[in-house]
């Protein structure tokens, strides 16, 4: 008998599903890993993780009925999703794009198209993940930016600095500060947080308008002082140095120490002054 109720629960359509789910996301993660991104593989990691928190909070209000076209067009999905994965060996814009194809795909076979509404936040995190630095910076050119808030930390440190557009001047040396080093990236990955906050936990009006800004502001300014150490360590003649710092295991140290900051931040801010829950009050 056990083996018959474990035979009939294989055979329901949610845990299919949920096969369906994790071979996905599996296969995404694999793919991130081969671009030698720790930030951009850190970030998918930490998106699917509270994406499958949200989807097992509320599975069971969740209705799950699905109709032959969506069915198709959600299994047509995954297919163009497995075709595209097998031609990708490194860096792909698809990269970003497939966790939402992913997402899409799967909510369609859940539950068809008058469902998809039921899953609009989990969309809504995925859909945020396929933007890239170099999209935005089409846009928007933050590397003058960062280069003037760079010299002005190097200045009132007591170092001789010249700001000439985009370059950092000392006396033993100059960087430059391009699109790949202006913050960009780490701006997107705090303001991924800061939409991954407001959506697990109750915010007011106002509240939702400081989080994103002080996620942009601590971003910025963490991902400036990284700029400021690398101009010094170039003055310094620290090759070593700045390429740790620039390209290695620094550039993540510094990526750390911000999530921390707008984490202590929330914390302090928001979820400190959180009013407890009936079950904490009859304690």
């Amino acid at each position: 008998m056990t083996e018959i109720n474990w035979l009939k629960q294989v055979q329901e359509p949610k845990y299919w599903l949920l096969g369906i789910a994790s071979g996905l996301i599996a296969l995404h993660l694999t793919l991130t890993s081969r671009t030698n991104d720790t930030d951009l593989f850190g970030t998918m990691l930490l998106f699917w993780g509270v994406v499958a928190f949200l989807i097992w909070e509320r599975h069971e209000s969740l209705t799950f009925e699905s109709g032959i076209f969506a069915s198709f067009f959600g299994a047509s999905l995954i297919a163009f999703i497995l075709l595209k994965s097998s031609s990708i060996s490194g860096y792909d814009f698809f990269i970003r794009v497939s966790p939402f194809l992913s997402g899409i795909s799967l909510a369609l076979l859940a539950s068809g198209t008058k469902g998809l509404k039921q899953y609009w936040q989990e969309l809504l995190i995925l859909a945020y993940i396929a933007i890239s630095p170099g999209l935005i910076g089409n846009f928007v050119d933050v590397a003058p930016l960062t280069a003037k808030f760079s010299a002005f930390i190097l200045h009132y440190l007591g170092f001789e600095v010249v700001r000439q557009g985009v370059f950092l001047i000392l006396e033993k040396g100059s960087v430059e500060v391009y699109h790949g080093c202006s913050g960009v990236n780490a701006i997107l990955q705090l303001l991924g947080l800061a939409l991954v906050f407001l959506l697990m936990f109750p915010t007011t009006t106002g509240q939702k308008i400081v989080v994103p800004i002080v996620a942009i502001l601590t971003a910025f300014v963490v991902n400036a002082a990284r700029v400021a150490l690398m101009a010094v360590l170039v003055s310094l003649s620290q090759p070593e140095a700045f390429k740790y710092w620039h390209a290695g295991n620094g550039s993540v140290v510094f990526s750390m120490i911000a999530v921390f900051i707008f984490g202590l931040f929330c914390w302090l801010a928001i979820l400190k002054d959180e009013p407890p829950t009936k079950e904490k009050q009859n304690c």
